[in-house]
Formats: structure tokens, sequence, C-alpha cells
């Protein structure tokens, strides 16, 4: 299995370890509901330092990164970020990213980062290049970038003493460059996958044992902890976020998935599967992501069939877990797009029985 550069850390203090994408990663260090409701109400730092970043820069490396992702990224200004989706050719989802503006105003090129799923990058990095007709340079700098996530309510506060750039005015999917811990050269982006706010903050990897303890330093008045990818998971359901591999894949449309708002039909340079995409919104969609919420007390898992009152199999679960929020299971999947409402009951199969569960708007946590 890869590393990253801290992975020393995640064993020296507990934490279990498992095989995720590739990488040896923190599972959970205490309990997933601990380091959860430590993200939701204060502050936890996680080590996503397995994702991928590319680099796209020269004369059209608008015009390569237009063709081949969904969201309009001529909109983006230097130090703005999109969140958006490499379609494939018949409509499916290679990946789904975010693309930085990485150069300034007075730059005569632009320049932009791809951040990519760690389960996806080689397969997107090949997706990339091989559709790179343009005069695009794309570089792999994955395996020299830390990342980690700070989340929560009180990031700003312990962040903000680690560094001169005011937290407070960046906004939500902007970034900042500057020095923070006394590392140059860093990126801090108000971005993350929980829904309570915070910062990802990317560095040279070989610092990325420095920015750790300064951040576990900075937060500890205000009872920081490291967290694992399983909080990760259930911070990002209760928003009803995509995981991809679970909720959106190659097979399953991003329209049907609910990323209607970072498909930008009408942009104005073709991108791949557009024409698809604009015959499927036309034609009306055949089922669409929920979220529904059990009446019993059973954990929906990924695979579970989906059931209507005549036990007509109508679908299946995605993603599922029990809310350390709210106390109750949840889950999302894939229902005819007539049963979308909600306080609709559907039935999920959990061995031979047919669990009533309601469905419900989106997200599950509403601060």
């Amino acid at each position: 299995m890869k590393t990253t550069p801290i992975t020393h850390i995640h064993i020296d203090l507990g934490a279990k370890m498992a095989d995720f994408a590739g990488y040896n990663m923190p599972i959970q260090y205490t309990s997933i509901t601990e380091e959860h409701l430590t993200v939701r109400n204060a502050v936890g730092v996680f080590d996503v330092s397995h994702m991928g970043e590319f680099i796209v820069k020269g004369k059209q490396a608008l015009d390569l990164i237009q063709h081949i992702t969904s969201n309009d990224a001529s909109k983006l200004n230097p130090g703005e970020i999109q969140y958006s989706y490499f379609p494939n050719e018949s409509g499916g989802v290679v990946d789904d990213l975010l693309v930085y503006r990485l150069d300034s105003n007075e730059s005569e090129d632009p320049a932009f980062m791809l951040v990519v799923n760690a389960g996806n990058m080689e397969k997107d990095w090949n997706w990339v290049n091989n559709h790179n007709r343009f005069n695009a340079q794309v570089e792999d700098h994955s395996d020299q970038i830390g990342l980690l996530a700070v989340q929560g309510p009180k990031a700003i506060q312990a962040l903000q003493k680690l560094t001169d750039v005011n937290l407070s005015e960046i906004k939500f999917y902007t970034f900042k460059k500057g020095c923070i811990a006394g590392i140059d050269e860093a990126i801090i982006s108000a971005t993350g996958y929980t829904g309570s706010g915070g910062f990802e903050i990317y560095v040279p990897a070989a610092f990325l044992e420095k920015l750790w303890h300064a951040v576990m330093e900075a937060g500890q008045e205000f009872d920081i902890k490291p967290c694992g990818l399983g909080a990760r998971d259930t911070l990002r359901l209760e928003m009803g976020f995509c995981l991809y591999g679970n909720d959106i894949d190659e097979t399953t449309s991003p329209l049907e998935a609910g990323l209607g708002w970072i498909t930008k039909l009408k942009k104005t340079t073709p991108f791949i599967a557009q024409d698809i995409l604009i015959e499927q919104k036309a034609a009306g969609l055949n089922r669409k992501l929920v979220g529904f919420i059990m009446e019993e007390r059973r954990v929906p898992r990924h695979g579970y069939l989906i059931f209507d009152a005549d036990e007509n199999e109508i679908g299946v679960v995605t993603s599922g877990t029990q809310s350390p929020s709210l106390d109750v299971p949840i889950g999302m999947g894939y229902v005819p797009a007539n049963m979308t409402a909600e306080d609709t009951i559907i039935y999920v199969q959990a061995g031979k029985k047919l669990l009533e569960a309601r469905i419900t708007s989106l997200p599950f946590y509403k601060q």
C-alpha cells in the first residue's frame, strides 16, 4: 500500500488503519461518532494527502478543461474554485473533482489545478491526457503535495494563529496563497466535504508533518481531534454529497444524481457527452437519487434493494449510515422519478425483511 507523508503519525496515535484506494489510511482514532461530532461542533483535522492533483497550464489550458469537464471553467477568476465532473462518452461520470484557477490576472497563460479522487487517480490522469488535443501542459503533482482538511466551526480560530492571511476574507469555494505555520507557498482554500465549514490546506509534501503538528497545537484550546475517513463519510452523507463509486460512477447519469447544477448544457464550448445530456434532460429522467430516513433502527447498506408498497423492486441503496448528528439511520438511493416526493414511503430490503423508509429532502443535516 502507498502511504502519505504522515502515515507514521496516524499509526503512532493508534488509529485503525485500512487500505483505501491503495493507501494505508486512518479510518478512525477513537470512534467515528466522536470524530464526527467534533467536526460538527468544534474542529477536526483529516489527512487527505491521498487525493490527486494535476496542474494544467498553457495558452489552451482552459480549452482542455472546458472540453473534459461539465461546469463552465471560463467563469472562474483567479483564486476561485469549481466543483465539476468528467463526463464519459456515454454520459456517465469518470470522476468528480475540484477545479482551481491558479494564475493571477497579470498572467498571460491560465493555470489550473484539478483535484481528483485517489481511487481514480490513474484513470483520471489517462483520461485528461488522452483528450488533450490542445496546446496544454499537464503535470501530475500528486506525490509532491500534502493536504490537510481542517474542518468545523472553530477551524478559522485555530488556523488564524498560524497565518497572516485573513481567513475571514476567504469565501466559500475561493482560496488564497500564503504562508502558514512558517510554510511558504501554501494554498488555503475554503473547501471541504463535511458541511461544517473549514479549510483545506495544500503544502509541499515535505512540510506536511510540520503543518500537522502546528495545526494540532493551535487547535488544542478548541479540543481539536484527528479524524479518519469513517467520519469523513458520515459527514458527507448527512449533507447528501455524492461519493464516487457509491452514488455516482461510469454508468450513472449526473442529471439523475442531482448534479444538473454543475452540468452547463448551454456552455458555448462543447464538452464530452454534452449532446447526450441535453437529450436526457429534454426526454425527462427515469430515476433520481433521493435521501431517505429509516423508520426502524436498521442501517441501510450500499447495494440493498428498494421496493414499493406492492413489493415491486424499484431501486437500490447507494449509501447508508447511522447519522451521528440526528441519531437515525439515513441513506441515499435511486428510485423512479415519479416517486421522489418528500414523505413518500419506500421499503429497503435487509435480509428477508422489507423495512419502511421515508423519502426526505437533502441535506439530512441542516445547520
